[in-house]
């Protein structure tokens, strides 16, 4: 079954239960009502029965006096102590037999009687004669029977009026919960026929949660639109990027079999471009599979860490390994709630480009400022295109393709110190001026500031 009938089935089915419930109580409630009524109006009756007796002293004018308060549909019968009947006067044919009376427990019996129901009550009294009788009242009920027949079809009737409504409010229910869903699985089946990603129409003003379910669709289809184009041009870029060594080295390799066994020379050339390409692929390797290891939130590990300590490693390495020098200012300790290994790993990238693309000293300054802790790395050379900047951290992108060809770049290395400064919550600002040098900001929040 669609959901879109069992919206309408179930939500109709439990609107009837609701209906008939509801009508069984008021239906109920008013026969016990009416039954308490009666029996208010039959005791009523039945006192002032008993205050008009008190004043007689003859028989018969009892007599006279019971037939005048007889209840219409009823009886009256005067027991004595013995049980035996004393006077027994009815408004109706067959109500002359013995009808239950309550006992101390109760207040009235109800009876059956030809279809109806017959209320009696007991009371005592005084006989004219001065002895304790017992009066009893019965009255057969055949108004109420009345009332509740009226009062049942006029519950019927507006149960199924009222299933009317009732009928179209859940249609149009489970069309307004189905539609957008609807559109979702049209959506879906012909993305997944065309090969596009397609989005629906959501109304603009819309705040309620079906709007925002396609919303969220919407975002998700140009989430992963992006993330698909991105994915092909970062495998298309990596196939026009391993295309290069693996070409030269194939090129060398046949240079080898055809001269490198004769001129020695000619085989140490080969044999040296082709340990370069491999390197320059295995680096590039290497690199790759650092941008999809970044790309997992779990691998990052958050504790508190001393940044300076981190800056100072950072620094020795490119010291020790290239002999450049690394000055650094600020503060002698800042503690900061951060992953150190990533941190560290995001400082050498971005200095051993500095130290790559320049060849004074590299600048580190590092201070707090609001909630915020900022590293910046500033370098003294070439600089960096302003068209260049916006397309510094796309993955392959190189600014002077022979500049990076001579200093062993591959284009993925901001790519991925721009991956690792999101996972650790932080943004990287990049300044630069041609024959000037660049300037690489990393802006780290502190949370102990901030909050």
């Amino acid at each position: 079954m669609k959901l879109k009938n069992k919206i309408h089935s179930l939500s109709t089915l439990m609107m009837l239960i609701l209906l008939i419930l509801s009508n069984l109580g008021i239906y109920f409630t008013f026969d016990r009502t009416q039954h308490k009524t009666e029996y208010s109006q039959l005791l009523g009756s039945a006192k002032e029965l008993t205050v008009a007796l008190s004043k007689m002293t003859d028989e018969e004018e009892a007599e006279i006096i019971l037939r005048a308060y007889v209840p219409p549909n009823g009886a009256l019968r005067i027991v004595g102590k013995n049980g035996n009947e004393v006077l027994s006067v009815q408004s109706m044919e067959g109500l002359d037999r013995n009808f239950p009376v309550p006992d101390k427990s109760e207040q009235y019996t109800l009876v059956p009687y030809n279809g109806y129901e017959a209320l009696s009550i007991a009371i005592p009294t005084i006989w004219p004669t001065g002895e304790v009788v017992q009066l009893e009242v019965t009255q057969v009920l055949t108004d109420l029977k009345a009332n509740l027949r009226l009062l049942k079809m006029v519950m019927i009737g507006i149960t199924l009026f009222a299933m009317i409504p009732i009928i179209i409010s859940s249609i149009t229910l489970g069309r307004i919960v189905t539609q957008p869903i609807e559109k979702l699985i049209q959506a879906m089946t012909d993305s997944r026929r065309s090969g596009t990603f397609q989005q629906i129409v959501v109304p603009e003003k819309g705040k309620d949660e079906l709007t925002q379910m396609g919303q969220t669709f919407n975002e998700l289809m140009v989430q992963l639109e992006q993330n698909y184009r991105k994915q092909e041009k970062f495998v298309s870029d990596a196939s026009h990027e391993l295309k290069t060594p693996i070409t030269v080295i194939d090129s060398y390799a046949r240079l080898l079999e055809r001269r490198g066994m004769d001129k020695p020379e000619i085989a140490l050339e080969a044999l040296a471009a082709i340990r370069n390409e491999t390197k320059r692929m295995t680096e590039m390797i290497e690199q790759m599979l650092d941008l999809a290891r970044n790309n997992e939130p779990a691998s990052y590990i958050f504790e508190e860490t001393d940044i300076r300590v981190i800056v100072d490693d950072a620094a020795q390495m490119i010291t020790s390994a290239y002999g450049r020098a690394v000055q650094i200012k600020g503060l002698d300790q800042l503690i900061l709630s951060t992953d150190g290994t990533h941190l560290k790993q995001l400082l050498i990238i971005l200095l051993d480009n500095a130290r790559k693309y320049s060849d004074r000293e590299i600048d580190v300054e590092m201070e707090e400022r609001n909630e915020y802790v900022r590293i910046s790395i500033q370098d003294y050379g070439k600089g960096i295109p302003e068209k260049d900047i916006p397309y510094l951290f796309d993955r392959f992108y190189r600014v002077d393709e022979d500049r990076n060809r001579k200093t062993g770049g591959t284009g993925l290395g901001l790519a991925i110190a721009n991956e690792i400064a999101i996972g650790l919550g932080a943004k990287l600002d990049i300044e630069s001026k041609e024959d000037e040098g660049t300037k690489i900001t990393i802006w780290l929040l502190n949370a102990s500031v901030s909050q």
